[in-house]
């Protein structure tokens, strides 16, 4: 069935709509990264491109600003989410059933458009290969259009690793390199142990003809970004997604800005060149 594009209308910014959790998957032994496939309570979701963010309202608790980590194309949308604060622990409890106030999408797109033609490097720490995974969804569905695809992902334990199932049907393909680390291996754990740079710096890609994208903690994002430009991606063809503190998502209140950008209107995915002012401020 069609959707009409008054259906797929962005509501009031400034409003949460009630969204219901269709399914809870537990990405983590002790549940503290999980994944909502989410729907609207009326309509279909409003189209999201791969990198943007909801803000997702937890009724009488906080609201919390989320990647979208897969669009179905089931009138629904998926967001992975670490359990690290008050807003998020408490969403940690919710099942499938429960409603959820909803704000967006918004912010700035991974450039999958721009990458047409060219070998890509994703570069993933921790949670952040959440909102890269739309990424990859988006190049295995025109695999074709794409040269040599790198996939980097880093995470500090083998338990720590998310989207396990996905990861595995990536490894199985003859048409992507897909590379997994580990800060601490196990007795059990047969990949690599160190850090995603080192996993660059092995790659097989064309640095000058490669375009990157990076998520993950900043200070892995800084080295990676300069193991990228070791290899010859030139930095304006590098970029990164920042994570802050957002509270209204249209620029309004200051909380999530960076000298003069504000992560939630002009990012959070930025040219490197953009960002690398801030990565060089120590603690920023």
């Amino acid at each position: 069935m069609s959707v009409s594009a008054a259906e797929r209308q962005i509501p009031e910014p400034m409003a949460p709509v009630p969204w219901r959790i269709l399914d809870v998957r537990r990405e983590v032994a002790d549940g503290e990264v999980f994944t909502w496939r989410l729907r609207p309570e009326s309509g279909a979701a409003p189209e999201a491109r791969p990198g943007q963010f909801n803000m997702l309202y937890l009724f009488g608790v906080g609201e919390v600003a989320i990647s979208v980590s897969a669009m179905d194309g089931d009138g629904s949308l998926v967001h992975t989410i670490r359990a690290v604060g008050s807003v998020t622990r408490t969403m940690q409890g919710l099942r499938a059933g429960d409603v959820v106030g909803v704000r967006g999408p918004f912010g700035s797109a991974w450039p999958v458009e721009a990458a047409e033609g060219r070998d890509l490097v994703l570069a993933a720490g921790g949670i952040g290969l959440a909102p890269l995974r739309p990424v990859i969804h988006a190049v295995l569905a025109r695999r074709e259009a794409f040269g040599r695809v790198l996939i980097c992902y880093g995470a500090r334990s083998p338990r720590d690793l998310i989207f396990r199932d996905e990861l595995a049907q990536w490894q199985a393909r003859a048409d992507l390199d897909v590379r997994v680390t580990v800060d601490r291996g196990t007795a059990d754990w047969k990949g690599d142990v160190g850090v995603v740079t080192q996993l660059i710096d092995r790659g097989g890609f064309d640095g000058r003809n490669a375009l990157a994208m990076v998520c993950g903690p900043e200070v892995m994002m800084r080295f990676s970004a300069l193991s990228l430009h070791r290899r010859g991606v030139v930095p304006e063809r590098t970029f990164v997604s920042m994570e802050r503190c957002m509270r209204c998502a249209l620029g309004f209140c200051g909380h999530c800005q960076i000298g003069p950008h504000f992560v939630c209107r002009d990012g959070p995915v930025f040219p490197y060149p953009v960002m690398e002012p801030a990565f060089r401020v120590h603690e920023l």
